[in-house]
């Protein structure tokens, strides 16, 4: 966009960083991911395997994968970790029954190695329904309190909407902001 246009002018480069948007299947990754890059959200289809898009924001270049949350392919998950500068983590907030579920995905991908000290993104979507539990009662549940070794945040949000995405951005480019400091 201009902001990219303007940076070429001025002669500094954007500074590319990975993300990678995990989550359990039907949380909304792809339909977050599409309201990222600005992409129509109205028909969205399961992914099988991974997505990969630049989006740009506040003077970066952000590659986000978004990889599929079929119980199948979250073996995989940790494939795609190297490298990551930035963790998003979606939870369909309307789900309760598979909480447990999805706190127990999130607890082993903080694990990893490859994530030590990663910031960590939990976006708390489908704010919208009105089955959703709120964020706070969200990040009680994942025991959020606990993470010492990363900055983290949870948003609440609807990726169908838009709601609450832009709050999610703006920590992002803070976190990056203090990591070039």
């Amino acid at each position: 966009g201009l902001l990219s246009v303007i940076q070429r002018l001025k002669g500094s480069p954007e500074q590319e960083l990975r993300i990678v948007l995990l989550g359990l299947d039907n949380a909304g990754k792809t339909t977050l991911l599409k309201r990222l890059a600005s992409e129509e959200v109205s028909t969205i289809t399961p992914t099988q395997g991974f997505n990969i898009k630049s989006v740009h924001s506040h003077g970066f270049k952000l590659n986000v994968w978004d990889i599929g949350g079929q119980r199948s392919i979250r073996p995989y998950w940790k494939k795609y970790l190297g490298s990551t500068d930035l963790l998003i983590y979606v939870i369909d907030s309307a789900d309760q029954k598979r909480f447990e579920e999805t706190g127990q995905e999130l607890a082993e991908l903080t694990e990893a190695e490859s994530l030590s000290g990663v910031p960590l993104l939990v976006f708390a979507n489908k704010q919208d329904l009105v089955t959703a539990a709120p964020a706070a009662e969200i990040a009680e549940g994942l025991s959020l309190h606990t993470y010492r070794d990363r900055e983290w945040q949870i948003q609440a949000c609807s990726a169908l909407s838009g709601e609450g995405v832009q709050d999610g951005m703006n920590w992002i480019s803070s976190q990056i902001m203090n990591r070039k400091k």
